[in-house]
């Protein structure tokens, strides 16, 4: 069976999140990084499994994201879990606040990756816990799905 390749500028993927939670939004956003954190991005030194977004003072913040020290900065490394503020437009910010607030929804970072011109983004999404019968059916579909690639590849 060939094995899934990722693009060259993916960082890093969120993959409990997909168990976990159900994925409403995606939002697209930039993140305020120091240079060391840009040179360990690029070594695909960082975990988002743990961080989570939140919105303070009327600005999006990335808490629990792990960047690893650059193993070259020395004196002039990164803080390795310090919260990284998050680059929105402020009218992203308050539709993203109601709908937090009010519905009882998370912000959670589901990859981070280099767009064309090499800018480090990160794509959140509005996300809402899945219940148990969520991860059960979840389950179910996809051992559906791997039965009927299996027969269709021994009918071939």
């Amino acid at each position: 069976m060939a094995r899934k390749t990722t693009p060259d500028n993916i960082v890093c993927r969120n993959r409990r999140a997909a168990r976990r939670f159900q994925v409403l939004q995606k939002l697209e956003c930039g993140i305020a990084l120091q240079g060391t954190e840009v040179k360990s991005l690029r070594n695909r030194a960082v975990s988002v499994e743990e961080a989570y977004a939140r919105i303070m003072d009327g600005e999006l913040w990335l808490i629990g994201c792990h960047i690893a020290p650059y193993k070259y900065g020395h004196t002039k490394n990164h803080e390795p879990l310090r919260r990284r503020k998050l680059l929105v437009h402020a009218r992203e910010i308050k539709k993203l606040n109601y709908k937090v607030e009010q519905k009882g929804l998370t912000l959670v970072p589901l990859r981070v990756y280099f767009n064309q011109r090499g800018i480090a983004k990160v794509s959140l999404g509005l996300v809402r816990g899945k219940t148990l019968a969520d991860k059960r059916q979840d389950l179910q579909a996809r051992d559906h799905q791997r039965e009927i690639s299996r027969a269709m590849r021994r009918r071939r």
